[in-house]
């Protein structure tokens, strides 16, 4: 494996690191809350707004599908001229979201809502990635997963806020929660202020060459394809069960709108519990080995989830959530190894492409569900990690760290 320049670090400056990485997951888990605002409230706009399942589709279309376009944008753009302060701006983008989200009149309305939250999305995403891995001191894994653990427990709180506050006190209530885009946009601004010295300090020290992967085109052709396909299979699963879990629950087995957020957020919780244990197992043991587990090793909880009672069906989605969530931050990771130098590019990438086709998802699963039941397409999508299979076409760690020495430009 490449090895990283040794270079002495202090206790202070390794608790700076840390304190950043802290700052930024705090702020994704702010920001991924109020992003899941939107289908934290679908069974209250379903009823205000007479929505059918596919308008509920292309609401997370509008709010996904901007960052699935943007999102790579951004990360070249912050690879070629780094903006430290760009990521509290993509929370004043999102904060003036939700205040549209609170007070949208019509479905127009709500969709323009959810794609400027979508569009502040696309900033932030590519950014924190960035910030996090600067502040890694080498333990990539590590830090993805602590920056992707905050998203996780911003969504696995969405439910419980629906649950609490939105539907039972209304969808002007949404606008409480501005709050929490002013602390993030506070914590954003510190980071900025980190990011700047951090780049002073960088362009003080000596260019470093890192050896970087050998590999032809057409192997890197295959490798992107191959995480495409396995970012489809995990984020429309994932998207769907956001979307309509709670309607699943509530047509099969009778639930209130309220009781269904609760084994949402079991769900969700499950998800963020994965995704932090996935990123130190990855550095530990290999990034292609929790790739293989993750995707392939879901497959049993999601073909039983839709025959079971409801406490078997809210079993098998712990161990869906757990088990499916824990590739993404070694995706990400693995990803940016295929491209040195990239690094924002393709954290844009495969965040762009994983919202973007979890979005598509769950468009076409609303429209399936119009025709023929939510519950018939839970059956269906169950398949959807058995393209989990398709990991033995990726590049090995022997391909991607050719054995060379670093050399000091």
């Amino acid at each position: 494996m490449t090895t990283s320049t040794s270079s002495p670090a202090s206790l202070a400056g390794q608790q700076t690191a840390l304190s950043i990485i802290f700052a930024v997951s705090g702020a994704h888990l702010l920001n991924d809350l109020l992003q899941f605002l939107l289908p934290a409230l679908y069974p209250l706009l379903k009823v205000n707004y007479e929505l059918n399942y596919l308008q509920i589709g292309l609401l997370t279309l509008g709010q996904q599908i901007t960052a699935c376009f943007l999102q790579p944008v951004f990360g070249l753009r912050g690879d070629l001229k780094p903006k430290p302060y760009s990521l509290a701006i993509s929370l004043v983008i999102v904060t003036v979201g939700v205040l549209g989200l609170a007070l949208a009149p019509s479905y127009i309305w709500l969709f323009v809502a959810s794609v400027v939250m979508g569009i502040g999305s696309a900033i932030f995403h590519p950014e924190a990635s960035r910030v996090a891995r600067m502040a890694s001191g080498g333990k990539l894994g590590f830090a993805q997963s602590l920056f992707q653990v905050g998203g996780n427990i911003g969504t696995a709180l969405g439910p419980l806020a629906a649950a609490m506050i939105l539907l039972p006190l209304g969808q002007v209530t949404t606008s409480w929660f501005l709050i929490a885009g002013l602390l993030g946009i506070a914590l954003l601004a510190h980071v900025g202020g980190w990011f700047v010295e951090h780049q002073r300090q960088a362009a003080a020290r000596p260019a470093v060459v890192l050896s970087r992967p050998s590999l032809a085109r057409g192997r890197l052709i295959v490798a992107f394809a191959v995480i495409g396909a396995l970012l489809f299979s995990k984020f429309i699963y994932i998207e769907g069960m956001k979307s309509y879990y709670a309607f699943f629950l509530i047509e099969k087995f009778g639930l209130s709108a309220q009781e269904s957020q609760i084994y949402l957020f079991l769900f969700l919780g499950a998800v963020a519990a994965g995704t932090f244990i996935g990123g130190p197992v990855g550095d530990r043991y290999g990034r292609l080995s929790v790739i293989w587990i993750s995707i392939l090793g879901a497959l049993p909880f999601t073909l039983a989830l839709p025959y079971l009672d409801l406490y078997g069906t809210a079993a098998m989605s712990i161990m869906t959530g757990l088990i499916l969530s824990s590739a993404f931050s070694a995706m990400v990771v693995y990803a940016q190894e295929l491209v040195p130098g990239k690094v924002g590019m393709i954290a844009g990438f495969v965040f762009g492409f994983a919202f973007g086709i979890g979005a598509l998802g769950a468009a076409a699963m609303g429209a399936l569900a119009d025709k023929i039941g939510i519950v018939q397409v839970f059956q269906i999508c169950g398949f959807l990690p058995i393209l989990g299979i398709l990991t033995i076409f990726l590049p090995r760690t022997a391909e991607l760290h050719p054995p060379a020495k670093e050399q000091v430009a």
